[in-house]
């Protein structure tokens, strides 16, 4: 039998980054917040501390911190035609769980997305013509721009305390950053990390060759740094265990670290971890929402009626929330018509390894998740598309992120793939191999998106996501072209030996590749065409919001988190100045 329990003003699905900021805006605004976690709490000490959380073999192979696929898998298939299966072992991407959510785990890449990727659709053809896409992309503008995003790129960099060497101040070009960004009002609040000596090999070869390395730009802190919130954080190690590890050092940005300490103190705001989120409730009308549904770890069922709803959770998650719900139209590819769902995009990422002699010294175990150098000359629309067939790009670097000796064993292409020689070829290559990362756009496309299986269902009896995706034929040309370029900074280097790798399709749920999902839950200014409006706000029921990457259109070629946390302080600014103040649209249809 379901427990009704008292009305709040505010109840959160998912205390991750996104969850944790908002929740704590709004209850120190003097809303009543509760926080719904699925997973268990977990904070720096005792659970992130070392020698345990270095553990390679639970971390990186059974993937301790991510979703429990044996509960809440997601389906897979390339196209329509195929019966998709259920993932039951994360590989290409890291759904996490637990108080902190995905970004406890984390690299610290944090990137501002260009002016030009906000009005992707428009831009385009502005620039090559209304016949340069390919008919099955459904590229879109945002609804937001970069000048309004800005001042909450600003705010959320300094929250995370990002080290980073600006390239463009108020217009004007700075030495040593990337002269491609977008105008920024201020430097970073920290300074760059130290380059490592991947990384001085890389901006010697790339400066040579004419373009414009700049260091990485790092939430895994150069210093210390006490953030707006008035929480510390320390210099990073360079432990080489970031990504799929929590930080035992306080020395990488998460929640943990930047914003919990403050909300957890707050009296407005409840924590309730162990919570599965089965629905969110509509009225009769179906246009409002009158709070949630959900099951606690013994599963005991329960109503949290509330007066406003947000879905912070990771990208698929918030989309499998609006289709468990019935809120919108799922999106159908058949027809075109439908939002929820639609453009489901990824990342389009190639790899080129640079083999150097034993005299050359890389040292990949001394490194952090975000320590490289790297270009933005081929990334985004920073260069001319007009006779390459493709729009889109990737940033290129020399950003090795570890030397962890499970997973990470450089070895030249013909190496057998065990044995012996496998074993010589490791020992010979390991501290003497750069590895470029080529992190591309993924373009939304009209055959690739999001619904609910008709098969498979959850620990709980509810329906799987089930994806649906290929790599769009224009996303690999420019993987192509991209690590062509990559390759010539490789020999420019004076590497031995350069092998590139560059994406090639069809798609696959069994190698990693990124973390970075986004779509389905898009936002813009149409409601045929989107979930959400510029606010965030959904189209169909006006007191729900969803904050995350499901708003993307489509993905740019940088990684998402600080366009995320720019959204969450956008929405946050829309949430207390306007909706809270006189609750309804904030946006007419």
């Amino acid at each position: 039998m379901t427990q009704r329990l008292k009305a709040t003003d505010v109840v959160i699905i998912g205390v991750g980054m996104v969850g944790s900021i908002v929740a704590k805006e709004l209850a120190a605004a003097g809303y009543k917040v509760v926080g719904l976690e699925r997973g268990q709490p977990r904070f720096t000490v005792p659970d992130f501390q070392g020698p345990a959380v270095h553990d390679e073999l639970r971390f990186d192979i059974r993937k301790a911190l991510m979703q429990d696929n044996t509960k809440e898998a997601v389906t897979f298939r390339n196209k329509v035609s195929e019966t998709a299966l259920p993932i039951r072992r994360w590989e290409s991407f890291l759904p996490g769980t637990g108080l902190g959510g995905s970004h406890v785990h984390w690299n610290g890449q944090t990137y501002r997305f260009h002016a030009n990727d906000f009005q992707l659709a428009t831009k385009t053809r502005a620039r090559y013509g209304a016949k340069f896409l390919d008919p099955d992309l459904t590229p879109q503008d945002w609804g937001v721009t970069y000048a309004d995003l800005e001042p909450h790129y600003d705010r959320f960099e300094y929250l995370l305390g990002t080290s980073g060497k600006a390239g463009n101040i108020k217009g004007t070009i700075q030495a040593g950053g990337d002269p491609f960004e977008s105008p920024r009002s201020r430097d970073y609040p920290t300074p760059p990390q130290k380059e490592p000596y991947h990384g001085a090999l890389f901006r010697k070869a790339a400066t040579d060759l004419g373009y414009h390395p700049f260091p990485q730009p790092s939430s895994n802190l150069s210093q210390p740094y006490t953030n707006p919130e008035g929480v510390k954080l320390n210099a990073c190690v360079f432990c080489g265990f970031c990504e799929r590890y929590a930080c035992e050092h306080y020395a990488k940005a998460v929640p943990q670290t930047i914003i919990l300490p403050v909300l957890l103190k707050n009296a407005n705001f409840e924590l309730r971890t162990g919570c599965q989120v089965q629905r969110i409730n509509l009225d009769s009308t179906k246009k409002q929402a009158t709070g949630v549904t959900y099951i606690d770890g013994a599963g005991n069922e329960f109503e949290q009626p509330a007066s406003l709803v947000i879905t912070s959770g990771f990208a698929l998650n918030n989309v499998r929330m609006f289709l468990l719900s019935g809120i919108g139209k799922p999106y159908d590819p058949a027809t075109g018509k439908g939002t929820v769902g639609r453009n489901y995009a990824y990342q389009t990422v190639s790899t080129v390894a640079s083999f150097f002699d034993e005299d050359v010294n890389i040292n990949p175990f001394m490194a952090s998740g975000a320590s490289g150098t790297l270009i933005n000359d081929f990334a985004g629309d920073n260069f001319d598309h007009a006779e390459l067939g493709f729009i889109g790009g990737a940033f290129v670097g020399a950003v090795n992120t570890n030397g962890r000796p499970i997973q990470y064993h450089p070895v030249p292409p013909g190496t057998p793939a065990w044995g012996k020689d496998w074993k010589q070829a490791v020992a010979k290559h390991y501290n003497h191999t750069v590895m470029f990362s080529i992190h591309g756009s993924s373009m939304s496309q009209r055959q690739n998106y999001l619904d609910l299986d008709p098969t498979y269902k959850d620990a709980w009896g509810q329906p799987l996501l089930r994806m649906t995706f290929d790599f769009p034929p224009n996303d690999l040309r420019m993987a192509q072209y991209v690590t062509g370029k990559a390759i010539e900074i490789g020999k420019a280097m004076g590497a031995k030996q350069v092998a590139g790798n560059p994406r090639k399709g069809p798609y696959t749920v069994t190698q990693y590749q990124t973390t970075h999902n986004t779509g389905g839950t898009i936002m813009g200014d149409d409601p045929a065409t989107s979930v959400v409006n510029r606010y965030l706000q959904s189209w169909d029921v006006s007191n729900v919001f969803v904050i995350g990457a499901s708003n993307f259109p489509q993905n740019a070629s940088w990684n998402p988190t600080d366009t995320v946390g720019a959204l969450t302080y956008w929405a946050i600014d829309a949430l207390k100045n306007k909706y809270m103040k006189n609750p309804g649209r904030l946006v007419q249809a």
